[in-house]
C-alpha cells in the first residue's frame, strides 16, 4: 500500500504558483519578455499563467505536459513556444489565434496528427516537429509562406509532404530517420533511410537534375 503511495507521489505534478511563474520571468538581450517553465516537473500547464498572456516567449519544454489548454489562445504576443521533450498527443485548436508566432517547437512528444489551424500562423518561420508519430501533414501548412525551416525527422512520413512545395521561402527541410519508400512498385517494401532536403534555386541545377526535379514536382502535385 505505501510502495504504491509512493510510486504516485513521484509522478503528482509540482504546483506552481503565479508567484513562482512571475520569478520565472527573464528578459532576454534583446528585451524579450520570456516565461521560463521548463524541467518544472509539471503535468499540466498551471492555469494562473493566463494572467502572463503579455509574454513574448514562452518555454514549457522537458516537462510531462499532456494536454496544452485553449486559454493559449490569450497569448497573442507570442513569438517563440517551446514545448519540445513533453508527452503532448495533440495540439488544440486555439493554437491558430498565436498570429505572431515566429518559432514553434514541437520536438520529442507523441504527435500522431496536427490541426489545420496550423496553417493560421502565418508569421512562423520555424517549425519543430521531430521525434513524434506523425504519417502526414495537414495541407493547410502550404500557407505559411513565412516558413523557413521544418524539422520532420524521426517520424512516420513515407515520402516528402506535398504541401511543402508551395513553400516559396523554405530554406532546409529535416527529415532523417523517417522510412522513406524509395520505389513506389508493390513489390518493394519501404526502407529506411537518412535523408535531409535543401530547397535551391533552379539556376544553381544541372539540366538533367533539373529536369528530374520538375518530373518529380509535378508526380507529386497530380497524387
Amino acid at each position: 500500500m505505501a510502495k504504491g503511495t509512493k510510486a504516485k507521489r513521484k509522478t503528482k505534478s509540482k504546483k506552481i504558483t503565479l508567484k513562482m511563474a512571475q520569478n520565472c520571468v527573464e528578459l532576454t538581450l534583446d528585451g524579450k519578455r520570456r516565461l521560463d517553465l521548463n524541467f518544472k516537473g509539471i503535468t499540466a500547464v498551471p492555469k494562473c499563467v493566463q494572467k502572463l498572456f503579455h509574454m513574448d516567449e514562452v518555454d514549457l519544454s522537458r516537462n510531462m505536459i499532456r494536454k496544452i489548454p485553449d486559454f493559449i489562445a490569450q497569448f497573442i504576443k507570442m513569438i517563440v513556444l517551446d514545448l519540445h521533450s513533453n508527452y503532448l498527443e495533440e495540439l488544440p485548436m486555439a493554437i491558430g489565434y498565436l498570429q505572431n508566432l515566429k518559432v514553434l517547437n514541437l520536438c520529442n512528444n507523441r504527435l500522431t496528427s496536427l490541426p489545420s489551424e496550423l496553417g493560421l500562423l502565418n508569421k512562423l518561420q520555424t517549425l519543430n516537429l521531430g521525434l513524434n508519430q506523425l504519417e502526414a501533414l495537414p495541407a493547410s501548412i502550404g500557407a505559411l509562406e513565412e516558413l523557413r525551416h521544418i524539422g520532420l525527422s524521426d517520424n512516420r512520413f513515407t515520402r516528402l509532404p506535398g504541401c511543402l512545395l508551395k513553400l516559396k521561402k523554405l530554406e532546409s527541410i529535416k527529415m532523417d530517420r523517417n522510412p522513406i519508400i524509395a520505389d513506389k512498385t508493390p513489390t518493394e517494401k519501404p526502407v529506411s533511410i537518412s535523408e535531409s532536403f535543401y530547397l535551391v534555386k533552379e539556376s544553381f541545377l544541372c539540366k538533367e537534375c533539373l529536369n528530374r526535379c520538375q518530373a518529380e514536382r509535378k508526380e507529386l502535385r497530380e497524387e
